[in-house]
């Protein structure tokens, strides 16, 4: 059945566990996310919605691209694309065990079919990263009119999902979206910059965006990428233009 209501956020405890049960229908999932509200299970048996205290954002004036990644993005022939295949990108976060800031189970079989389904109704987005015409790394999250909230990533390459999520960036930054909601902030998301923010300030700015035009997520084909290809991005953030 589809979920209709969800108890307010104040109802969360100190871990963020706001309520359990429910489903992951497509419906019910567009009505979480636009309501600030994520789907954590700990396994395929348990259920768990999450509202954290502390959300994780990158804002992207405040993003920061390390010399080490604009090597490698100089020295290694990584091709990017979109929604080019997102069903293996989700299968290799769920099986990946160098996900970064995250472990555990909880991209469960009924999680991946549940995001498969949002992904074919227009929600859920993927971004992978190819290295010599092999799947590498890779992003997927959730867009909501001008809204994004990268759900996971992985890479079997070195900067592999760095290049990924830089790349997504830069997509959602031509839009003119400013922000990446990344539900918690782990290592690697905080040396883009990312910090935390209150619930109540999330909220304002989710509710400010969630009903602006759909985001353009159109299928891509893998492009070259490079330094160049990234410019406009990285003179924002070296402050050159």
């Amino acid at each position: 059945m589809v979920i209709l209501a969800f108890p307010p956020h104040e109802y969360a405890d100190h871990y963020g566990l706001l309520a359990i049960g429910g489903d992951l229908e497509p419906a019910s999932l567009l009505y979480a996310y636009r309501n600030g509200i994520f789907p954590w299970p700990s396994d395929d048996s348990l259920l768990t919605w999450f509202s954290p205290l502390q959300r994780g954002i990158l804002h992207f004036e405040n993003l920061h691209i390390s010399r080490s990644l604009k090597k490698s993005i100089r020295t290694k022939e990584f091709q990017c694309a979109i929604n080019h295949d997102f069903d293996s990108v989700i299968h290799c976060c769920a099986e990946s065990a160098n996900r970064i800031g995250q472990q555990g189970t909880w991209i469960s079989p009924a999680m991946i079919r549940a995001y498969k389904q949002f992904h074919r109704e227009g929600y859920a987005h993927s971004v992978e990263c190819y290295l010599e015409g092999t799947l590498v790394g890779g992003v997927y999250g959730v867009a909501i009119g001008h809204f994004f909230a990268g759900e996971s990533m992985f890479y079997r390459r070195t900067d592999a999902s760095k290049v990924a999520l830089l790349y997504l960036i830069q997509h959602l930054a031509l839009q003119g979206v400013h922000y990446l909601d990344c539900q918690m902030v782990t290592e690697l998301l905080a040396s883009f910059g990312a910090t935390e923010v209150s619930r109540r300030h999330y909220l304002r700015l989710l509710q400010a965006v969630i009903d602006l035009p759909v985001l353009d997520f159109s299928h891509q084909e893998p492009t070259a990428v490079n330094l160049k290809s990234f410019a406009s991005l990285i003179a924002q953030v070296d402050g050159t233009t």
